[in-house]
């Protein structure tokens, strides 16, 4: 019987998913080696993320009730640290709405895992010793966010005025200004194309990032302050998003609830303050550090392809 025409062929080679099995192989031999413990948790909640720059998708059961894809296994985690499972990794699928490109796809998967009494140095020198094994040994740079903008656009981030930065946006072809783009969008324009791509090649950590874009970390006193967030870059690509987790349940509280007052005026979907990790934080998180991995750029990198959809067996376009 002949096809009906449409492709129905996978995204990436069959060469490109092996290469995926013997990354995953590796990756649980690494934390089983570790005594880190493998869990699972559900990819539908009644809750999903604050975060004004993420995007939930959602879907509705036979009685209309709406599920949040969940955008990372974190809330879910953070619950079985504080019921204490102690150290704890998990493979697994995350959506995000509005995710395309050659970088991007709604549907991607997840290496997160967070260690009990880590700080987000002890975790970068963790996260060394699995690329190591992933992606072969190879040497690694930190560098803060203020030095990163200090040696590649000649300002402080964390200290310039907002004309600066506005300026600096102008130069390089945005007018954030006549925008009406604030302080935050600036810096992460800004980073987006004009420091990111100046990190050259091997993996950069970059951390201490302004302590408005804290997101679940802590907050270091000093003058300034500095929130203990880390991204790492892997030739210029963004690979994981880490922090010296935030303890305070209500420090997590105030933050949920700035999150959701941005939301409103910026007009994007108001969903609830998860109640449940809040309870989980009031009960005592433990002192931890936690960190996401993008796993396909990971697979990407591994077999040095271009894009996603080399790696994924089906994209968003053939699923």
């Amino acid at each position: 019987m002949e096809g009906s025409g449409c492709d129905w062929r996978p995204d990436a080679s069959i060469d490109a998913l092996r290469l995926r099995a013997r990354v995953l192989r590796a990756v649980r031999a690494h934390f089983d080696a570790e005594g880190v413990l493998e869990v699972e948790t559900p990819s539908l909640g009644s809750r999903t993320v604050t975060d004004p720059s993420i995007e939930s998708l959602i879907a509705r059961d036979g009685a209309g009730r709406a599920w949040y894809l969940q955008t990372s296994p974190e809330f879910a985690m953070k619950r079985l640290l504080a019921a204490g499972s102690g150290p704890i990794y998990q493979i697994t699928r995350a959506f995000r709405d509005g995710e395309r490109g050659r970088h991007h796809n709604h549907e991607f998967s997840i290496l997160e895992w967070y260690r009990v009494g880590f700080d987000h140095h002890r975790l970068i020198d963790d996260i060394d010793v699995l690329l190591d094994t992933v992606l072969g040994p190879g040497p690694s740079w930190r560098l803060t966010f203020r030095e990163a903008f200090s040696r590649h656009l000649g300002l402080d981030p964390l200290t310039a005025p907002l004309a600066d930065l506005h300026d600096a946006c102008r130069s390089r072809g945005f007018e954030s200004g006549a925008a009406g783009t604030d302080r935050d969008e600036c810096l992460d324009w800004l980073l987006s194309v004009a420091v990111q791509p100046a990190l050259g090649s091997g993996r950069v950590y970059l951390l201490d990032f302004p302590t408005s874009r804290a997101a679940l970390a802590r907050v270091r006193t000093g003058s300034p302050a500095v929130a203990e967030r880390f991204e790492l870059y892997i030739d210029g690509i963004e690979v994981a998003n880490g922090y010296h987790e935030l303890q305070d349940a209500e420090e997590l509280r105030q933050r949920m609830q700035r999150d959701i007052k941005v939301r409103s005026r910026m007009g994007q979907p108001v969903p609830e303050a998860d109640d449940r990790l809040l309870a989980a934080h009031e009960a005592g998180l433990p002192a931890c550090a936690g960190v996401a991995v993008g796993l396909d750029r990971l697979v990407m990198l591994a077999g040095r392809y271009r894009s996603l959809r080399e790696v994924l067996a089906f994209t968003q376009d053939t699923a």
